[in-house]
């Protein structure tokens, strides 16, 4: 650790020469191939045939990461940098050089190569990405920075998360939410996140809302989120930039004074109520600081080119600079910025910091670009995982599969008291996992009033309706070494289809990085699903979230489709083992048959898909005439239900009955590792037997998936077909042809359409009666709402005639009433 007793002046010398060399390397990335010191002058071949890069941005994040990196060699405090301006890239890479961490990381790296690889074929990319040190938000869709820098202060009471937004980022959703974030933080066990609002006045091409309204406008808007804004404005100085150190010197210490003083108020009265001594009352929702830093896009760059004003203006954003290979003129005021940083001052010959700056220069883990927040998995440990047993429930009975899930999570909570939270968007009891508040509480700082319920101080459990802020609090989480599951419904996961994509691509670079230690998955339970929607109508039907997911590499992601509780039980526990992947979970709340014991659910969920013999005829007709697959609860019940129908009135036909609860083990085995072999696929499916599937999402996933697999075309899936509404359950999988009537009535068809003919007439029939039983009387006939699977009787004859109605219950069904 460098020296803290330096003055004052001399401390902000040292920013000031850490702030030039940053703002040095970042040109020097964006431009230069060769002559990276400027030891000649600069040619046409020491620049990039293709200028990429940001320049508008960096130098208000090199001012940031200056101030910071003196107050940890004065204080020694533990900072996580969260880069929120978009393709902040080669500011973040710029100070993890100048930490010295790019080159323990990255040791054939010298300076030329240092700024040759920047935006460059072969290189890395322009965003703060997986590539660069310290960096947990890559930036490249905006929007997710605050909620990330909140996650990571979870659980983290040492930590203090700077996070920079950027003015555009400041106008997309999940940032707009995020601001409400410090509602669920704990200033006793939590740390602290203190969000630095860069207002540069310009996005690529429009001026920013933020930096257009008046001064009194922002304060108020911010103090109305509950925050103590504390303004830094480069005008009132005329954007000097020494001037503006001392500026910002005085306000990032008054914003830790902030910080210090809620923390120490909050865990002294947590002390003091700890040992049964008054506490007093608490201040439940804090008035964090922010700080607003208000400097010129592109400052310090070329002030006008061409004869148009390029300092402060949109002109900044990028490359302000566009022509310098072929312009002697762009070339000349290049060469003249570069060297307005006095990079002689600043650089040893291989490019490595020197004099003054180097007493502000952090050393080991306390370096921004080194700390093992920004590299998570250097932290994670194991969950105590409780065992499965206890929550099993028995086969043959009926039970929700979420709702037997949640005091497995409740067990796991108490056992991971503080690596371990569940988020949600207000739908934690409704998806029934309310087992949780047994041992728990949500957290909320704000007020509280009588009534509430499950509201505390502190708790595991966070609820906020703002999928994006969840999503990114449990990816912050993660990235920082913790583990946790979001639940919401089902349909309403598209509202993080972009994060998730993100968080995907930030996976599949990361596992190409040595250093980058594997992270716990990103678990996603989906809930309330299209099957059982029927009262909340078309807006809550949608199963494509699983659709997105699949779309990504395929040995990163999950998709499970649980088909009873215990199989709910063991792909979650499952899922909270692994690493470095992202888990989709479908699983309904309603009381649904369970199939499989605990054992046979584990052993089920490993395999990924297996034939259930206790299901199909197989065994009993001595042949396969037709596969019935499944994938998720509902269809699984259809699926058997329709084996049920043919056991009773095809006896002679043979049926399969093959269960899917891993989806993607069905995908192309010479794209990706997880997939089955072929052999095993086609000892499963049986290619030349038709296979009649009936899928929980939209068909189309089931063929994308298989269509290289052998007997594709004797795949038939039945799915959810954009056919929905406000009505019972059986209609709505009626109207999806997802029902037992119409998948029987398929099986049969492609058996033996002609010999089954009175039997496909009177399943035609069986749902005309059901739908006007629905229509009639407001609900499902019992027969088909109750309908239970408890095994098949072993008395009854495997094999015989064709005719008859349909089961008794069907019976019933086609004549509703009678």
């Amino acid at each position: 650790m460098a020296p803290a007793h330096i003055s004052t002046t001399d401390r902000l010398r040292a920013v000031d020469a850490w702030w030039r060399a940053a703002n040095y390397l970042t040109v020097g990335q964006i431009y230069l191939l060769d002559n990276p010191l400027l030891t000649r002058p600069i040619e046409p071949d020491d620049v990039k045939p293709r200028l990429l890069g940001h320049w508008g941005t960096s130098p208000a994040l090199n001012l940031v990461y200056a101030h910071c990196n003196a107050l940890i060699t004065e204080t020694g405090r533990e900072f996580l940098y969260i880069c929120g301006p978009g393709h902040g890239g080669p500011a973040m890479n710029a100070n993890a050089w100048l930490d010295g961490t790019w080159n323990e990381l990255y040791q054939d790296v010298d300076l030329q190569r240092f700024f040759r690889q920047f935006s460059f074929p072969g290189g890395i990319p322009s965003h703060a990405a997986p590539e660069t040190p310290g960096s947990i938000n890559e930036g490249g869709e905006l929007g997710y920075s605050l909620s990330h820098a909140y996650g990571a202060a979870l659980d983290n009471p040492d930590l203090v998360v700077a996070c920079v937004v950027g003015d555009g980022e400041a106008e997309t959703g999940p940032l707009a939410g995020s601001w409400q974030a410090h509602t669920f933080l704990d200033p006793v066990s939590d740390g602290a996140v203190l969000p630095i609002l860069n207002l540069n006045g310009w996005k690529i091409a429009n001026p920013t809302v933020l930096a257009r309204i008046p001064d009194e406008d922002l304060t108020a808007y911010f103090r109305g989120l509950g925050y103590d804004p504390i303004v830094v404005d480069s005008r009132r100085v005329d954007d000097d930039p020494y001037a503006v150190h001392a500026l910002f010197h005085g306000a990032l210490r008054r914003a830790l004074a902030g910080i210090d003083d809620i923390q120490a108020a909050a865990r002294a009265q947590a002390a003091r109520a700890a040992a049964g001594q008054p506490a007093g009352a608490a201040d439940l929702r804090p008035r964090w600081p922010m700080i607003v830093l208000r400097t010129p896009k592109g400052w310090t760059g070329p002030k006008e080119v061409d004869g148009e004003q390029v300092e402060g203006t949109f002109r900044a954003h990028q490359v302000p600079l566009p022509a310098v290979r072929e312009d002697d003129g762009h070339r000349a005021q290049l060469e003249e910025w570069m060297r307005s940083y006095r990079p002689e001052e600043l650089f040893d010959e291989d490019g490595h910091p020197v004099g003054i700056m180097t007493t502000i220069r952090p050393t080991g883990d306390v370096r921004m670009s080194a700390t093992p927040h920004g590299n998570g998995g250097r932290l994670r440990t194991a969950l105590d995982r409780p065992p499965l047993e206890p929550y099993a429930v028995e086969v043959g009975s009926t039970a929700s599969a979420t709702g037997t899930l949640g005091p497995w999570l409740a067990a796991l909570i108490e056992k991971n008291a503080s690596t371990f939270r569940l988020f949600g968007p207000d739908e934690t009891i409704s998806n029934k996992l309310d087992a949780v508040f047994d041992v728990t509480s949500r957290v909320w700082r704000a007020q509280r009033a009588a009534g509430d319920e499950h509201l505390a101080a502190r708790g595991r459990v966070t609820e906020v309706l703002s999928e994006h802020l969840l999503e990114g609090m449990l990816e912050g989480y993660v990235l920082s070494g913790r583990h946790g599951m979001l639940n919401t419904y089902e349909a309403f996961a598209h509202i993080i289809d972009s994060m998730v994509g993100q968080y995907a691509k930030w996976l599949e670079s990361s596992t190409d990085i040595d250093w980058r230690v594997p992270v716990s998955n990103l678990s996603l339970l989906l809930s309330s699903h299209v099957w059982r929607q029927d009262h909340n109508g078309f807006s809550h039907q949608d199963p494509g979230f699983l659709d997105v997911v699949a779309s990504k590499q395929q040995d990163l992601v999950r998709i499970k489709l649980p088909a009873d509780a215990n199989t709910l039980l063991a792909v979650a526990a499952h899922a909270m083992e692994t690493t470095d992947r992202i888990e989709v979970i479908v699983a309904g709340k309603h009381p649904e048959p369970v199939f499989l014991s605990l054992d046979d659910a584990v052993a089920h969920a490993q395999a990924g898909l297996g034939v259930w013999d206790f299901a199909g005829t197989e065994q009993a007709v001595g042949k396969v005439d037709v596969v019935l697959a499944c994938a998720g609860d509902v269809p699984t019940v259809e699926a058997i239900a329709a084996t049920d129908i043919i056991r009773k009135h095809a006896p002679g036909v043979g049926v399969r009955v093959l269960n899917v609860v891993d989806l993607l083990a069905l995908g192309d085995p010479r794209k990706h590792e997880h997939p089955i072999p072929d052999e095993q696929y086609d000892a499963l499916f049986l290619p030349g037997t038709p296979t009649v599937f009936a899928f929980h999402g939209y068909p189309t996933l089931v063929h994308q998936l298989t269509y290289r697999r052998n007997g594709h075309d004797d795949l038939h899936v039945h799915g959810f077909l954009e056919q929905g509404t406000t009505t019972s359950p059986f209609d709505m999988l009626m109207r999806n042809e997802m029902d037992r009537f119409a998948l029987a009535h398929d099986a049969l068809t492609r058996v033996d359409a002609e010999a089954h003919a009175d039997l496909l007439t009177k399943l035609s029939e069986a749902r005309d009666a059901a739908r006007t039983f629905a229509y009639t009387k407001g609900e499902d006939h019992p027969s088909l709402a109750g309908w239970e699977f408890a095994g098949w009787p072993q008395d009854e004859p495997a094999s015989g005639g064709t005719g008859g109605d349909p089961g008794a219950g069907e019976t019933e069904a086609a004549a509703p009433g009678n």
